[in-house]
């Protein structure tokens, strides 16, 4: 079964220059998981990934690692998904915005299995 929670937003130190070292940026994380379907089976909440504590686990690790390239956000992002119960795998992709000037924005993905 797949679960999918988009835009989560975290403020966090990100990039690679000086500047971005000393200031807080915004990213929007996107997870698409593939989870056991007992809550499909039970439609007890007990037996689902609690995605507002992943949200917040998510937000915690990326701002703890303090990251310089995207690429090593969206990892660390699919490892936190992967630390629940009833996670099998995290596709997740990382956006950071106006990064730099002239580009919308920039997008790393990242896919982990158990």
């Amino acid at each position: 079964m797949e679960l999918s929670i988009n835009g989560i937003e975290v403020d966090c130190i990100i990039g690679e220059r000086d500047y971005e070292r000393t200031m807080i940026q915004r990213l929007s994380v996107d997870a698409k998981l593939q989870v056991c379907d007992r809550a499909a089976e039970t439609d007890e909440l007990a037996d689902a990934v609690d995605y507002v504590a992943l949200a917040d686990t998510v937000r915690s690790a990326l701002v703890d690692a303090k990251c310089k390239l995207i690429e090593r956000a969206a990892l660390i992002a699919a490892r936190a998904c992967l630390s629940f119960d009833g996670v099998l795998s995290a596709e997740v992709s990382v956006t950071k915005s106006g990064a730099i000037p002239g580009i919308g924005s920039a997008c790393a993905r990242n896919r982990l299995e158990k």
